[in-house]
């Protein structure tokens, strides 16, 4: 089972990690697909950006030994990633930012269960 957290934790941790750089750097492949979901061009270096590499942060510190750390930091994403999925269903945008959003979503649950059960 461990085995599996750290897997699905480091996936998690490399994923939120370049999303929230890319946000934070404004990737240019990412500004239609936001503008889209109507998510403003401001709000890529703070809330988002800055959530996700947070997030990143806190699931590192609890692989390497602060588990509440790494708990909480997996609740946060979720929670984010729970606000993602809304903010694309409002704008009616099911485009592939939405799949990503799931894809996110599940990873951040995967590492919070994990992480309970070990």
């Amino acid at each position: 089972m461990f085995t599996a957290y750290v897997v699905v934790a480091v996936l998690a941790i490399a994923a939120n990690g370049f999303s929230g750089v890319a946000a934070i750097a404004h990737f240019k492949p990412i500004l239609p697909p936001m503008a889209r979901a109507g998510v403003p061009e401001s709000w890529l270096t703070f809330p988002i950006g800055t959530l996700k590499l947070a997030g990143a942060v806190g699931l590192l510190l609890g692989l390497v030994g602060v588990p509440l750390i790494g708990a909480a930091a997996a609740i946060g994403l979720i929670l984010y990633f729970v606000c993602a999925l809304y903010t694309h269903i409002r704008a009616s945008d099911y485009s592939a930012q939405f799949g990503l959003a799931n894809g996110f979503l599940a990873l951040a649950v995967a590492v919070l269960a994990l992480d309970l059960a070990t």
